[in-house]
């Protein structure tokens, strides 16, 4: 059997980018075969050309026809910080195959502006004791998707957005390689 085709949308750095090219390295369930940005800066672009793996920097990310036709041939699409709303007919055809990770425990923390640092931001000031990450399954609507799976992380006293964030973010590279893994068991 050949492995799940997974197609990774980033507009940043890419560091959940890196982990799944890490633990997909030597997969046979699931391996990157595409990387695409909104962002002709973003990091993710170096970590995949580093891999030898194709990239694509979409001129109107709300274009569903040059999305459509960036993600090719790909069988699962993994939103990794990537920051536009997908267009509703390319969540249709991706309809449970297309996931996104989000730096909170949704339904908090959620929705249009929060990502980043706002998110962190938000966890703090609402004097939450916890926080974590949560991968979705995508829908017409920003972190409303269908829950997948969680990872808590706990809210430290002296806690910053800073280090509230990098928790958080050890978390999402545990939890993303092993959502894709799993979603490829199914798809093949």
């Amino acid at each position: 059997m050949t492995a799940v085709r997974v197609a990774v949308l980033a507009s940043g750095g890419g560091t959940n980018l890196q982990a799944l090219l890490d633990a997909l390295a030597d997969s046979p369930l699931a391996r990157v075969t595409r990387v695409i940005t909104n962002r002709a800066e973003a990091g993710a672009l170096e970590r995949a050309r580093r891999r030898g793996v194709p990239t694509a920097v979409l001129k109107h990310p709300d274009d569903a026809a040059e999305l459509l036709a960036a993600l090719g041939d790909a069988q699962l699409v993994v939103l990794a910080g990537y920051l536009k709303l997908v267009p509703a007919s390319v969540v249709a055809r991706f309809r449970d195959r297309m996931i996104n990770i989000h730096p909170a425990l949704l339904p908090d923390f959620g929705g249009p502006g929060m990502y980043g640092h706002r998110v962190h931001e938000a966890v703090l000031a609402s004097g939450a004791r916890e926080s974590g990450v949560t991968v979705h399954f995508v829908d017409e609507a920003f972190d409303r998707g269908a829950i997948i799976a969680q990872a808590r992380v706990p809210v430290e006293a002296g806690d910053t957005p800073d280090t509230l964030a990098a928790r958080v973010l050890d978390a999402e590279h545990r939890l993303l390689p092993e959502v894709v893994l799993e979603l490829a068991k199914r798809i093949r």
